[in-house]
């Protein structure tokens, strides 16, 4: 059974830093991609960042690109998500997850077959 831990959620001012971490469990060898989604009250998931677990490419939401960097630990079945010049409409529920399909695109969440509960990240002006 996968399982897929987040943490590092928390509140910040509007320029600050965050880095969410996520840990997977279970048979997770096959796992191809990798990536963060969130969703804020009242809008769809959004995907954010992804990231191909054997060759570490990396793919982007534009509103994010140049602030946030993916990125993974295969030893430690982790990858993360450092956040730097957080703005408030950053606030949303993040959720990591993972598939084993041959791409990597963040544009549909349905992609992704694994899930993590979330962490919260709040950004106040």
């Amino acid at each position: 059974q996968v399982q897929l831990v987040e943490s590092g959620g928390g509140s910040v001012q509007a320029g600050g830093s965050l880095r969410l971490s996520c840990v997977a469990s279970g048979y997770i060898n096959s796992f191809n991609c990798m990536g963060w989604f969130r969703q804020a009250p009242g809008k769809e998931r959004e995907g954010v960042a992804s990231m191909v677990r054997g060759s570490g490419s990396t793919y982007y939401v534009d509103s994010v690109k140049g602030r946030f960097t993916i990125s993974r630990d295969n030893a430690k079945n982790a990858v993360y998500l450092q956040m730097n010049s957080l703005k408030p409409e950053d606030t949303a529920m993040y959720y990591c997850a993972a598939h084993r399909r041959p791409f990597c695109s963040i544009t549909y969440s349905t992609d992704f077959q694994y899930w993590g509960q979330g962490t919260q990240v709040t950004v106040s002006s």
